[in-house]
């Protein structure tokens, strides 16, 4: 496959040179392109992986109902570009060969792998806030501003005709494609067997007219015996790195693996007491993790929008409305296939080349399912709300919320492997989960600073090597995980974590992010030792109806 790819990208670099073209609102527009060979290595970071499923164990309504989804995910794929970029065919039709591929993948001409660096001479760095603000809006002229619902997950800031800002609501800004995908998710409502799925697609395609999703979050976490699932909507707020205050536009389509997820059933139960276990201070988890939600294995058959940007989700743990999480808990969806295809393309290969060679026998694909699986879990647990009446963590912590979360999650998920495994509920070795953690480090942080995963991945390698938790051999340069000191570097990060996050502790964890957030000289050498492999960073995929066969 990368002889292939590596063919293509060769055949597209041949192709015309780009023209220059005009500029609008929130949108850079490109002038010149670098050198074609550099292009070229970027679009050779991804493999390609085919997304499918086993389509014999679905009724005939369910195949019908499928292409219904799938369109209805490429409108979020549309709106995603708006918000990420602005104006995606003014883009494309300015480019050819391997740019044009390269800003696909990207949604923009700001490469997601390099701390959104412009990877299109005459292209200015991608605005904080991306297209949800005005290209040149300030943060002191935001937080003066007195606009209402300017804060909205769901509203977009714009001037108005005498400059002052606005928010206008999503279910407006983009009421087109809004509108066009709450049809299809009402006729899909229309051919759905299962109740829940039914009653789900009805309030979901209400909640996309309405910018109203609680009712909607609501009735997906009551689905528990469907078959087909679809997300759909704006969801996260990586996007937003000015203030984390604006959701994006993303969708999945999957069927559930039934066989994987009723192994799984059994492991939501453990949360209260987990929570009341937790490394930190009583005050700081003394909510109650709500124990109605589940865990699923999915194949996922179409990604669109955020999700699929640069480095692709292979979990997923939501709702994000902290009122549902109270109250219901969270769903936590392991996409099975994507995953798999992660651990064979890029884990495997990676402990090939950086782990010490006694231990790559404790790099498995079981301990990195369980790893990414407890990632979602943990979500639930720890605060949601600061103990000093800041209010939500997310809202005081803004952009730095997103990146201690996914921190959050990572390190507890691991604690959580290593609780359930002690008391007897988990299958395997802590050596397992550990050595696979570490090598799992080095995937997520090839994907650098634009990403909140990555980010977080940086914090815990750059804390987990100060604490000796593993270290470095000088004449081999490969990796060995003391397991005694990785317990405890766990404990000790997830102790910090969960005070910085329930003090709402801004100043902190920006001062986290700025110490131990980055990438440094020799860890770099060892990324580039990757690359010098062809290990790919990430995959793209060959999705849709077509891909389906259907």
């Amino acid at each position: 496959m990368k002889n292939q790819l590596l063919n293509w990208s060769l055949a597209l670099a041949a192709a015309g040179l780009m023209t220059a073209c005009g500029t609008k609102e929130g949108t850079n527009t490109p002038a010149t392109t670098p050198a074609k060979s550099a292009i070229t290595q970027k679009v050779q970071q991804y493999d390609h992986f085919k997304l499918t499923t086993d389509l014999s164990q679905l009724s005939a309504k369910q195949k019908e109902l499928l292409p219904l989804l799938i369109k209805a995910a490429k409108i979020m794929d549309n709106i995603f570009w708006k918000e990420a970029y602005g104006d995606k065919a003014a883009l494309l039709s300015k480019l050819s060969g391997p740019e044009k591929a390269y800003a696909e993948i990207n949604y923009g001409p700001w490469d997601r792998l390099d701390a959104n660096k412009p990877f299109i001479d005459g292209v200015g760095a991608k605005p904080k806030g991306a297209n949800y603000y005005p290209a040149d809006i300030t943060k002191e002229e935001f937080e003066a501003a007195k606009v209402a619902h300017k804060n909205s997950l769901y509203t977009v800031i714009r001037r108005n005709e005498e400059g002052k800002l606005q928010a206008i609501p999503y279910h407006q800004f983009f009421a087109k494609e809004i509108n066009e995908a709450a049809d299809l998710l009402d006729q899909a409502a229309k051919l759905a067997e299962n109740k829940g799925l039914k009653n789900y697609l009805t309030l979901r395609a209400e909640a996309l007219r309405t910018d109203e999703y609680f009712k909607s979050d609501m009735a997906w976490m009551d689905m528990k015996d469907n078959m087909i699932d679809v997300v759909i909507g704006p969801i996260e707020s990586y996007e937003d790195k000015l203030y984390g205050n604006k959701a994006s536009h993303e969708a999945y389509v999957l069927v559930k693996d039934m066989a994987w997820s009723k192994k799984l059933a059994k492991f939501t139960s453990f949360l209260p007491e987990l929570q009341r276990n937790l490394p930190v201070e009583a005050k700081y988890k003394k909510e109650t993790p709500g124990t109605d939600s589940d865990l699923n294995a999915y194949d996922v058959l179409y990604y669109a929008g955020d999700c699929n940007a640069a480095s692709k989700t292979i979990a997923i743990n939501l709702p994000n409305d902290e009122k549902v999480q109270l109250q219901k808990g969270t769903r936590r969806l392991q996409l099975k296939n994507a995953m798999r295809a992660k651990f064979d393309k890029i884990m495997q290969p990676i402990a090939n080349t950086l782990i010490a060679k006694d231990q790559r026998q404790h790099v498995t694909f079981n301990a990195f399912f369980a790893n990414t699986m407890f990632h979602e879990v943990a979500h639930g647990l720890g605060i949601k709300n600061t103990i000093n009446n800041k209010g939500t963590v997310r809202e005081a912590l803004k952009e730095h919320a997103s990146a201690l979360e996914e921190g959050k999650a990572d390190i507890l998920g691991v604690y959580m492997i290593n609780q359930l495994v002690n008391k007897g509920e988990l299958d395997g070795e802590m050596k397992d989960y550990y050595t696979t953690f570490l090598a799992g480090i080095f995937r997520s942080v090839r994907f650098g600073a634009a990403s909140a995963h990555g980010v977080a991945n940086m914090i815990r390698f750059n804390y987990f090597k100060s604490y000796g938790a593993f270290n470095k051999d000088p004449e081999t340069g490969l990796y060995r995980v003391n397991y005694e000191k990785m317990a405890e570097a766990v404990n000790s990060l997830s102790e910090k974590i969960l005070t910085l996050q329930g003090n709402g502790d801004y100043a902190g964890v920006a001062d986290l992010v700025d110490k131990m957030g980055k990438i440094g000289p020799a860890l770099q050498k060892d990324l580039d030792k990757l690359a010098d492999q062809n290990i790919p960073k990430d995959v793209v995929f060959d999705q849709g109806i077509e891909a389906l066969g259907l």
